[in-house]
């Protein structure tokens, strides 16, 4: 299933966005956010499985990863910034609000969203990455998350990790992956990654990031976690629960690691349905 390519305009230039429709008009819209080393091609697994179920999914390539949204500087980076970004989209596309899936850092974002803007969140599947407090909390105090994070400080060594990642041809970045993914979306992942400017971009990312005290969410929320994921442990898992107010549900997926919508695109699919009704 081929999506359409649209540009969509935001503050800092123009961001490319994979447009999953239905031949109907959608009963519903899902805005997914990516990850890194990722890109939008990442929900294509879940999009096939939504849009016969009269889905819509729009994913744009976040601020970094689309050329057209490429800034300077660390700070363009934060997090309000790329949640501005992400309401750019649902204005440009004439959304009050939509359903926000969203992964890795794009869950960051989604969160992000669903804390501060709550009138544009119907509900929120959120993916790998608690709540961003809940996550704060559990590298401050558990041993595991702190082992798991470690990786944050080559990530913010600015040139040190763009060489890191990109020697002999990015086998780091494609290690990354496992077997979890298929070969040909890391491929599609590291056709734009494998670029220096777009990796520094997408690293600034990290390099941007302080420590955030969102405000709890009160949509209705499923957080969806991997119970192998080499990124997130389950202290951070669980405390995700005590930061929603809103009708909540936790899976714990067994025998799945971080890779969610790729490696379980059945069951992240499934949840996005039961969150549309």
């Amino acid at each position: 299933m081929e999506p359409r390519s649209l540009t969509v305009p935001v503050h800092v230039g123009t961001l490319d966005v994979l447009d999953w429709s239905p031949d109907a008009a959608p009963r519903a819209t899902v805005l997914a956010l990516h990850g890194f080393p990722e890109t939008p091609w990442e929900w294509g697994p879940v999009a096939e499985r939504l849009v016969p179920r009269g889905v819509r999914v729009v994913a744009p390539a976040q601020r970094g990863y689309s050329p057209g949204a490429r800034p300077a500087g660390v700070d363009a980076y934060a997090l309000d910034h790329l949640g501005a970004d992400a309401l750019a989209v649902l204005d440009h596309l004439g959304l009050d609000g939509a359903h926000v899936a969203g992964h890795d850092w794009g869950a960051s974002v989604a969160w992000w969203l669903a804390a501060h803007h709550p009138g544009r969140v119907e509900a929120l599947t959120a993916v790998s990455v608690p709540h961003l407090t809940a996550f704060a909390d559990a590298i401050l105090a558990d041993p595991v998350q702190q082992e798991k994070s470690a990786y944050f400080g080559l990530f913010r060594q600015e040139g040190r990790a763009e060489d890191v990642l990109l020697e002999d041809g990015a086998h780091r970045m494609r290690a990354l992956f496992g077997a979890d993914v298929p070969a040909e979306l890391v491929d599609a992942h590291l056709a734009v990654l494998g670029d220096r400017d777009a990796l520094t971009a997408a690293l600034n990312w990290y390099r941007a990031m302080r420590r955030t005290d969102l405000p709890d969410v009160t949509v209705p929320t499923t957080y969806v976690w991997g119970e192998e994921d080499m990124a997130i442990g389950r202290t951070a898992a669980e405390g995700c629960a005590a930061r929603v107010t809103g009708d909540y549900r936790f899976v714990a997926l067994s025998g799945v690691g971080h890779w969610v919508p790729e490696q379980a695109a059945d069951a992240v699919a499934e949840e996005i349905l039961a969150r549309i009704g």
